[in-house]
């Protein structure tokens, strides 16, 4: 009696325990101060701390739920500047029409709430932070009394309108993506085949039915799930594909260029080596990029259309050697790329050169570089793994 009991309640304690996966102290303090920057912004150019009836101008403590899911779950559906905008602005709508025909302030309250969530859903903009504005304005005559439905569009619209292209600046410079990516079927190249890694996956109609079926849409994005659909098939790839990883499988007699080495020298190892993909590197191998010969074709069209010759005269003029100011590695170097380091799994190498526009991965170790892995050494790796060992064989 006494087990079951004491099973019991550590059933209840784990599940009223954290829901939430651990985050990182980066993340953690990336999150803070991303709406520390964004309600402080805002609040000292914009909107005012306090009530301004005259402009509507003036923080609502909404805002601050808005930028809690803003700044630290930004992939989240109910984070998305539809869901935030839309959602805070009806919201506000419903709960200023609720106030000018309900007086009593209990089912002021409640109608303006529930109103809300249902008319949010109907257009598919929920936001959490949207009931506290429905409820702020309910509970708030004087402000309605004062603003009408301007309310809705000053403070609440133009607030969150603010918030969320604060968010959309520091998404970029800290390395997040905001707005999240929606499912899409085009791949990088323009053409209708889906990218490689989703053509044997899961079209966006079953990843839809999934989220429905288990009652998730409005947890985790269709864009979302297929990622994680896809890291979790590579992670079991992994498992098969044997222990292999970038260290086994590297180039690591490497040709590489300086920052200031010019292009004709560039091109001239890419034709010599009938390489595809040139390292950047400073002193005592510190990478810096790749050059690819595609940045080279790139490059003399931008020059060609720029300077209204054919493209055969861009390139000629590109790599002339008599040139008095040779354009240099530095100025057509790729730096935002796939990398990886030397214990990355082969099931992950996979992914990352699945992506469009990667034919080769630096392989790093603390900022310095220590192989290439291109794509005819993931596929020799994959060939290998798939053929039987001559040894085994002799022995079975």
């Amino acid at each position: 009696m006494v087990g079951r009991t004491e099973s019991a309640l550590r059933h209840v304690f784990h599940a009223l325990g954290p829901a939430i996966a651990g985050v990182s102290s980066m993340e953690a303090v990336r999150a803070g101060l991303g709406a520390l920057i964004g309600l402080g912004v805002a609040s000292l150019f914009i909107l005012s701390p306090e009530v301004d009836f005259q402009l509507g101008l003036y923080l609502i403590a909404p805002f601050g739920a808005t930028a809690v899911l803003l700044f630290a779950v930004p992939n989240s559906p109910l984070a998305q500047p539809w869901s935030a905008v839309v959602g805070n602005t009806l919201a506000a709508v419903v709960a200023v029409a609720v106030c000018q025909l309900v007086a009593d302030p209990a089912l002021r309250i409640a109608l303006s709430v529930g109103l809300a969530i249902t008319a949010m859903s109907i257009v598919r903009a929920l936001h959490p932070p949207a009931g506290a504005v429905a409820m702020t304005a309910a509970m708030s005559p004087e402000a309605i009394h004062e603003l009408g439905f301007y309310f809705a569009v000053a403070p609440v619209a133009l607030g969150t309108a603010i918030l969320v292209l604060i968010a959309m600046g520091y998404a970029r410079v800290t390395g997040r993506r905001y707005p999240s990516r929606h499912f899409e079927g085009v791949n990088s190249h323009g053409t209708a085949d889906s990218p490689p890694p989703e053509r044997l996956g899961l079209s966006q109609e079953e990843l839809v039915g999934i989220l429905q079926r288990y009652q998730q849409s409005l947890n985790v994005g269709v864009e979302d799930l297929a990622r994680l659909i896809g890291a979790a098939e590579l992670q079991a790839a992994s498992h098969t594909t044997g222990p292999l990883t970038a260290d086994d499988i590297m180039s690591r007699n490497l040709v590489t260029v300086g920052p200031d080495t010019p292009l004709t020298e560039v091109a001239d190892l890419f034709r010599r080596h009938e390489f595809t993909s040139l390292p950047v590197v400073q002193e005592d191998d510190k990478f810096l990029g790749m050059i690819f010969q595609i940045h080279l074709i790139r490059r003399a069209r931008e020059d060609a259309l720029r300077l209204d010759r054919s493209f055969g005269a861009a390139i000629s003029r590109l790599l002339d050697q008599g040139r008095r100011t040779p354009v240099r590695a530095s100025e057509i170097i790729a730096v935002g790329m796939p990398r990886a380091t030397p214990t990355t799994p082969i099931g992950i190498l996979l992914s990352l050169l699945a992506r469009g526009g990667c034919v080769a991965l630096p392989v790093l170790s603390r900022g310095r570089i220590l192989g290439i892995v291109a794509q005819t050494d993931l596929i020799a790796a994959l060939v290998r793994e798939s053929l039987p060992n001559p040894r085994q064989a002799t022995e079975e």
